[in-house]
This record gives C-alpha cells, structure tokens and sequence, in this order.
C-alpha cells in the first residue's frame, strides 16, 4: 500500500489519509461500478455545483461514543473511532436514490475487502494500532435540505490504538 501521509501528521489524520487512499481506489479497472479516483474528500461537509459526481466525503461523527477514559496514568487510547462516509450521487428522475445504492454498495465493498486483505490485525497498514473496522448497513436519502442529490451516509468504527504520548506516532 503507498503512504499516504506524511511522517509528522497525527496519527488519526495519517488514518483519514489511508483511508482516503483506499477509497479512491474505487475505480472500473479494480472492478467496481464508480470511478472515485480524486473524488474522496476529508472533512468537508458542504459541496456545490462544480464538485464532482459521485464523490464521497470522510467525516467525524458527531456523537463520541461513550468509553472508559483510560487511568490517570494511562497513556494510550484503545477503543473506536466513529466515522461517517457521505456519498453523493446523480439522481435518476424516476428512482432518484438508485444511483446511491450502487456507491454505497461500491464502498462497503472496498471496506470489506480492506478488512478481508490483511486478517493479522493489520488494517490500513499500520501494524496493530488499526485492528478492527465494523462497517454499519448504512441510509440512502433523496434529494432534500441535506443535498439537492441523493446520497448516502454510513457509519463505520474504526478500533485503533493511539499513543496520547506522541499523537504524531
């Protein structure tokens, strides 16, 4: 896999990255049915005519989930990372949210096949730290105060170990 990232970012933003990366390996020729090649973005939740269609966008989830903070002494986090992938597509005028169920499903099958790839605990690459990715059955939405187009959201979790130490590890 390419290292997508820089040597000094923090370690969850050298994870958006990878997984940015692995998103837009969706393309025809690695047999999926989209082309996402520079059409995956991170943190951004606003988009207008001139982006391009499909495209998909990484987001943190708003909710924490609710954890045991580690012991005082503790430096290291253990425990999931809620993230939400935004899809959006060009609607079709008699079934307008078809289009969403087709990228959707391109994108839970890249993610699976990620988790499948490496069943050593060794996801994204980065030796352990990244060790489990559950991936919800995800929501298709018409056009609406969201998005003039259809799209989807899917959550996914991403267990990972982080040194509170060094972030940047």
């Amino acid at each position: 896999m390419p290292d997508p990232y820089e040597a000094d970012d923090p370690f969850r933003l050298k994870v958006l990255k990878a997984l940015t990366a692995i998103l837009e390996e969706i393309t025809p020729a690695n047999g999926y049915n989209h082309d996402l090649s520079d059409k995956v973005f991170r943190g951004r939740e606003i988009f207008g005519d001139d982006d391009p269609l499909p495209m998909i966008s990484i987001l943190e989830a708003i909710e924490q989930s609710e954890d045991t903070p580690p012991p005082n002494s503790g430096t290291h986090f253990k425990g999931p990372w809620e993230l939400q992938i935004q899809g959006f597509v060009q609607d079709e005028r008699e079934n307008p949210t078809d289009p969403a169920h087709f990228l959707m499903a391109d994108v839970k099958k890249r993610l699976a096949a990620e988790r499948k790839r490496d069943e050593q605990y060794n996801l994204f690459g980065f030796d352990n730290r990244v060790y489990q990715l559950r991936i919800s059955p995800g929501v298709v939405r018409p056009a609406d105060d969201v998005s003039a187009k259809a799209y989807f959201w899917l959550r996914i979790s991403i267990e990972m170990v982080e040194n509170l130490m060094d972030p940047y590890f």
